[in-house]
């Protein structure tokens, strides 16, 4: 007990754990501060600007972006905002359920929740006749995505074109999350101590029942991997993963890698990418980024355009 006593409370002073956040309304958990896809959906999403499409916007990929875990849709305006204002593609970036609102929303999530925000999005797409439809996930959304092909989600569904995932989290580099089911009620919430104006685009806190949600997700999707998984007929999973990422353990790519087969049988392709950064694509409000950082995501964009325009 002592031993058990010991950890509790070295995991505490090194998270900086505790019952109660101290939130301000300058932060996203405040309740003042929301993700503007809530306020204005048809800027976000395909099937809300073009709900009756032609046929020939009808057969113009779709690219639907989802973040990560305690992010928000902007997570991807950067993306939107390199894609400028091409005709060829559409993009619909996601917001994850129980995200970009309140602390206590976000608290009381499961990550089905988040999920479901990803299938909606994707059903209506499918309701109104797109079909040309590619899923890009970072870190988080990963996951997210792998189970929605391992529990057969597509087999009812029209089949993405492409799976494009960028440093999904399938091991955490945080080896301590492994222990919030143990701990979590002792956790309460982690401080990320990040930036204020990330503030205004992430959670701040970590409350320790959506860590819960996430240790879940990941364990799942691990067993999933173990069994294999196998992509819907005509899909295609690329993956791109910083060697060097402080939140998801490069080895998730590995493992993806040797879990997830195409149709064909053939495996997956999984890029490497000579960085140091968690979702890479992402570099507004981030310190010291260098001119490498932008070309890697400059890059990176352009291989994903190349994608989901790719016959």
């Amino acid at each position: 007990m002592k031993v058990f006593t010991a950890i509790c409370l070295i995991l505490c002073l090194t998270v900086a754990c505790s019952k109660e956040p101290a939130i301000t309304e300058d932060m996203l958990d405040g309740g003042t501060l929301f993700d503007p896809s809530l306020y204005q959906p048809e800027k976000y999403l395909v099937s809300r600007a073009i709900p009756t499409p032609t046929p020939a916007q009808a057969n113009t990929p779709v690219i639907i972006a989802c973040h990560g875990y305690t992010a928000t849709t902007f997570e991807w305006d950067e993306f939107r905002t390199w894609l400028g204002n091409r005709t060829d593609v559409y993009l619909s970036q996601v917001l994850l359920g129980g995200h970009g609102r309140t602390y206590e929303e976000f608290k009381k999530s499961t990550w089905r929740d988040w999920q479901e925000a990803i299938t909606a999005e994707y059903e209506r797409l499918e309701k109104a006749g797109y079909k040309n439809i590619s899923l890009l996930g970072s870190s988080t959304s990963g996951p997210l995505l792998l189970e929605l092909v391992s529990s057969g989600y597509f087999t009812r569904h029209l089949p993405p074109r492409n799976f494009i995932l960028v440093d999904p989290i399938v091991i955490p580099s945080d080896k301590t999350l492994s222990l919030v089911p143990l701990l979590g009620p002792m956790l309460g919430y982690i401080d990320t101590k990040q930036s204020a104006q990330e503030d205004k685009v992430y959670y701040h806190f970590r409350p320790q029942e959506t860590l819960q949600q996430l240790q879940k997700l990941l364990t799942l999707v691990r067993r999933d991997l173990e069994k294999g998984i196998s992509l819907p007929a005509g899909s295609r999973l690329t993956v791109y993963k910083a060697k060097q990422d402080p939140a998801a353990d490069p080895i998730s790519a590995v493992l993806i890698y040797k879990g997830v087969k195409l149709s064909t049988g053939g495996p997956p392709d999984v890029q490497l990418i000579d960085s140091d950064r968690h979702v890479f694509t992402r570099l507004q409000f981030v310190e010291g980024v260098t001119e490498k950082d932008y070309k890697t995501q400059k890059d990176t964009f352009a291989a994903i355009l190349a994608q989901a325009l790719a016959p």
